[in-house]
């Protein structure tokens, strides 16, 4: 494979949705990473019945970055800015964190959104609501999503990141390429030195969809092709390989939450053993991905 330089990170602004729970904590630990990779800005949303928000129990980015020893003890807060970084933390009013979300997202630009999910009753919590209107400004936002009880790639206690397999089915539609350039792009911004992309296809012998892959030192490309149940074959991949990380490219003909209620895709979060990145076809950073597509079939 010829040697396919990726570009600088596309991410400008990162935004994190918490409700102060551990899972959420481990969702943070996850944006802020990505943040702090891509000098972007984090938004951090807190949905609230009322305004009365104990700004306590926001993250302490401060001490976190302390311990990630990535500013000494007792900095200032105007240390953090100097890491390339701008943090804000906000709180909404509202009854429904979903639509309390979506509403701002529809005024706020942003690269990726970070959430925790629930997966308790066989539900993932950010797509048990329905949205009272519908999406029209269509964000299509690239998502991360971490499952409860899942501890994901970036260390809370340290911000190591440990990430040496990733999954990406891919289909004829909606093209897979984006989340093969996502994937180049993660493991080389976050420097992991090697590791196995295992490009998974479900169906019959012969039918996987033409990708380019990207040379990443260190790393190596595998295709796999199984019939059965996408959902199924996708979970039983994921967790026979003890992936670190699955990157879908979803339909996203809708805004962030349609997208993800997609059938496949929910079905896969439902049992996911490890986080997952959506990135929605017909987006902006779907566009952008493809523009990067320089590397051997």
């Amino acid at each position: 494979m010829p040697n396919h330089r990726l570009r600088q990170p596309l991410l400008r602004s990162v935004v994190h949705c918490s409700d102060f729970s551990p899972g959420s904590h481990t969702a943070f630990a996850h944006a802020l990473k990505a943040a702090l990779t891509a000098k972007a800005k984090l938004s951090i949303l807190h949905v609230a019945d009322d305004m009365e928000a104990n700004w306590t129990e926001f993250p302490g980015v401060r001490n976190i970055l302390e311990r990630w020893e990535l500013l000494p003890r007792n900095s200032p807060r105007s240390a953090v800015p100097e890491l390339g970084i701008n943090v804000r933390k906000l709180t909404i009013q509202h009854k429904d964190p979903v639509k309390s979300v979506v509403e701002w997202l529809e005024h706020h630009p942003t690269d990726l959104l970070v959430l925790a999910t629930q997966q308790d009753n066989n539900r993932v919590f950010w797509m048990s609501r329905s949205v009272a209107k519908p999406i029209t400004r269509k964000s299509r936002l690239m998502t991360l999503l971490i499952p409860k009880g899942i501890m994901g790639f970036v260390s809370k206690q340290d911000g190591a990141v440990s990430l040496k397999h990733i999954v990406i089915p891919v289909a004829a539609d909606p093209n897979p390429q984006p989340a093969i350039q996502a994937a180049a792009r993660l493991v080389q911004q976050l420097n992991c030195p090697s590791g196995r992309f295992t490009v998974l296809h479900v169906g019959e012998n012969g039918q996987m969809p033409t990708v380019r892959f990207p040379s990443v030192p260190g790393w190596s490309w595998t295709k796999v092709t199984e019939d059965g149940d996408i959902s199924k074959i996708i979970l039983k991949t994921v967790k026979d390989h003890k992936a670190d990380l699955l990157i879908m490219t979803t339909a996203g003909r809708r805004g962030f939450l349609d997208a993800l209620r997609g059938s496949q895709t929910e079905q896969v979060l439902r049992k996911a053993s490890c986080p997952v990145l959506t990135i929605p076809a017909g987006g902006w950073m779907a566009s952008l991905l493809e523009t990067e597509t320089d590397g051997d079939t």
